[in-house]
């Protein structure tokens, strides 16, 4: 069958990229030999994610952000990515709102993978976060959402839950999809600059 290490991707997952993500031929082709070079195994580990999310965000500490992602898209556990799984993950976490984004965030922040969110999970994924806010923009936030835990609370508060309460997905999707801000409290909304780092890359 189809050698992930061939210089070539296979029109299948060519066409499947193409058709679940905003990528054009050419991006996806440039995209996957830069791949190959940086995994010649055809696959991306932890630390290799890491390191790339850390280019993205040189002022800041990505680090915890980037560990939640990749767990969030290393579906069967194996401990790496492939292209497929790596191209998905760089597409969801850029802005949006898809129902297919906002079901991804909602597998982020349940870090346990149990099937809901707790105040806990908002918390942990909230702080990650703030790691990639370099220190001179939190100055700047409103003063209601200027820590992680005040940005926790006023998601949590949006909810309508109790300390102990838990959120299921599609009660977290509903409420994104009904409420702009808490989209914006729940996302690390920094397109622009990862989009110029992309296109450096590409380059």
């Amino acid at each position: 069958m189809g050698n992930s290490k061939s210089g070539a991707l296979s029109k299948e997952l060519l066409e499947d990229l193409k058709l679940n993500t905003k990528y054009s031929e050419a991006e996806l082709s440039t995209w996957y030999n830069s791949f190959l070079k940086e995994c010649p195994s055809g696959r991306i580990s932890k630390e290799q994610f890491e390191g790339i999310y850390a280019s993205f965000f040189p002022d800041a500490d990505p680090t915890a952000y980037a560990r939640h992602v990749f767990r969030s898209f290393d579906t069967n556990a194996d401990g790496t990515l492939d292209f497929k799984e790596y191209i998905i993950a760089l597409h969801l976490t850029s802005s949006g709102k898809t129902l297919r984004k906002l079901e991804w965030a909602f597998s982020l922040y349940d870090v346990d993978g149990n099937g809901t969110i707790s105040k806990n999970e908002v918390e942990e994924i909230v702080r990650a976060i703030f790691n990639m806010i370099p220190t001179e923009d939190q100055k700047n936030l409103p003063e209601d959402e200027n820590t992680p835990e005040k940005r926790a609370d006023k998601i949590w508060n949006f909810f309508k839950k109790e300390e102990n309460d838990k959120i299921a997905e599609g009660e977290f999707v509903q409420g994104v999809m009904d409420n702009k801000d808490i989209l914006r409290l729940i996302q690390y909304d920094e397109p622009q600059k990862i989009k110029d780092k992309l296109k450096e890359k590409k380059q």
